[in-house]
């Protein structure tokens, strides 16, 4: 009984961070929606009845994760069919599905009056950079390679970054490199676990439920832990990735976040 209490009481510590989202988030999924998702479900996501997606009312699903997989995968048996979004484009739906009426009204179909394309953090324009320049600090320099995977080269312990020039607006990916722990989304959250007989486990997290967690661990394996062995988990608030602000200058900064900008492979 007391396994299962803490099981719930980290699956609801989860849940709370799933949320976090950015207003560019929301702006780039109000845009995949509205292109692929509102001819079934209507703008406002109520045209399905039973379901109205943007107040939270879901038949099959109730956290972020779980819908992510029914964007991705569809679900056999009905009209809803598989998508080719890539689990970042997915997580930017329910960015915007979750900005809805249920939500506050965080956020809208139709922006803040900021302007431009998708919005992002505020603050000054990013200065021009070279794409071939970024590229070589990105496999140099930079070393972003020996975490990142970029069109199915490199590793996967940190998120694959194939298409975020599709997802992320310049200004944001600025902000990461000098400030990458403002914002951690919950598909890209690290977790460190604390087995009872003292191994500790850090990794990506895949999924949860109340009997397991699944992570991908510091060295690409897959694995499926027991919540009945562990001691201690933990979701660390800081960003296992490093601030660029010192390491690299300005001009290096613009070069990498042109680089990226130009990663647009699978839409």
């Amino acid at each position: 009984m007391r396994t299962l209490a803490i099981g719930l009481l980290l699956t609801a510590a989860l849940a709370a961070q799933e949320h976090s989202y950015t207003p560019a988030d929301v702006e780039n999924g109000s845009r995949l929606y509205q292109s692929s998702c509102a001819g079934c479900h209507g703008p406002g996501g109520d045209m399905v009845p039973g379901v109205e997606l943007l107040r939270g009312q879901f038949r099959r699903a109730a956290g972020d994760t779980e819908i992510i997989g029914i964007i991705q995968k569809g679900i056999p048996g009905t009209t809803m069919p598989p998508s080719s979004f890539t689990e970042a484009q997915a997580l930017t739906i329910v960015a915007f599905l979750r900005s809805g009426p249920a939500a506050g009204g965080r956020g809208s179909s139709t922006g803040s009056g900021r302007g431009g394309r998708g919005g992002g953090p505020s603050g000054p324009a990013v200065p021009p950079g070279d794409v071939a320049r970024g590229r070589a600090l990105f496999d140099g320099k930079g070393q972003c390679a020996t975490c990142h995977r970029v069109n199915g080269v490199g590793p996967r312990v940190a998120p694959d970054l194939s298409d975020i020039g599709v997802i992320r607006q310049p200004r944001e990916l600025q902000e990461k490199l000098v400030n990458p722990s403002a914002m951690v989304r919950p598909t890209n959250r690290m977790v460190e676990i604390v087995m009872k007989d003292g191994t500790k486990v850090t990794g990506h997290l895949l999924n949860q439920d109340t009997f397991s967690i699944q992570v991908l661990d510091s060295a690409e394996r897959l694995r499926s832990i027991p919540r009945a062995n562990v001691r201690e988990f933990t979701v660390p608030r800081e960003s296992p990735m490093p601030s660029y602000r010192d390491m690299l200058n300005p001009q290096e900064v613009a070069d990498v976040v042109a680089y990226l900008a130009s990663l647009r492979g699978r839409i």
